[in-house]
């Protein structure tokens, strides 16, 4: 959850939409997730489970773009911003040892916007976006166990409740019949 929490100011601090909504969603998948296993809700966690095999697809397909596997490209593509905006990664400027120059008279720019250049980072925001994605996949993946390990168990224990005597099955003892007629087997 913290993960998530933490990946969501950034992605709100870079204007990126589409992780905003996907972290969103992600959130009340794991409190979902969370309520399920309080309340012994099996259909909750099959849920959450579900959820985290399209989490680590979306996840992937991050690491793939922000590392420009086959024709993705952050110089053409603004996915991530659904479109609307020239935004990018708010590590991109604010990255460990990030010294940002504006370029003034940019004709490349846009009246909106600014042309920077980005110097001297310890890290590339890039590999900083796929070290947070690789760890939402790793964390994922810890979770997938977790929900399904957990279900399981719920649904082992609602399918061995005896709904006659309640959890104490041995306080109860249903009336045994004393018939003396003993029932055969009848062949047609």
């Amino acid at each position: 959850q913290v993960a998530a929490l933490q990946r969501q100011v950034f992605d709100f601090l870079g204007y990126q939409w589409a992780p905003i909504l996907a972290n969103f969603v992600h959130i009340l998948a794991v409190i979902l997730g969370i309520f399920g296993t309080i309340q012994y809700r099996s259909r909750y966690l099959i849920l959450y489970a579900v959820w985290l095999v399209l989490w680590v697809g979306w996840n992937a397909f991050i690491i793939c773009f922000y590392l420009e596997v086959g024709r993705l490209s952050q110089e053409r593509d603004f996915v991530m911003t659904f479109n609307t905006s020239l935004h990018r990664s708010w590590w991109m400027e604010n990255g460990p040892g990030c010294l940002v120059t504006p370029v003034l008279n940019a004709r490349l720019a846009p009246e909106d916007h600014h042309v920077i250049t980005v110097t001297g980072c310890l890290l590339d925001y890039q590999y900083i976006e796929v070290v947070s994605s690789a760890t939402q996949i790793f964390l994922a993946l810890f979770g997938f166990v977790y929900a399904c390990y957990v279900s399981k168990v719920f649904l082992e224990e609602e399918d061995s409740f005896d709904f006659i005597g309640g959890f104490d099955s041995y306080g109860y003892q249903a009336p045994q019949k004393t018939s003396h007629l003993q029932l055969q087997p009848l062949y047609t």
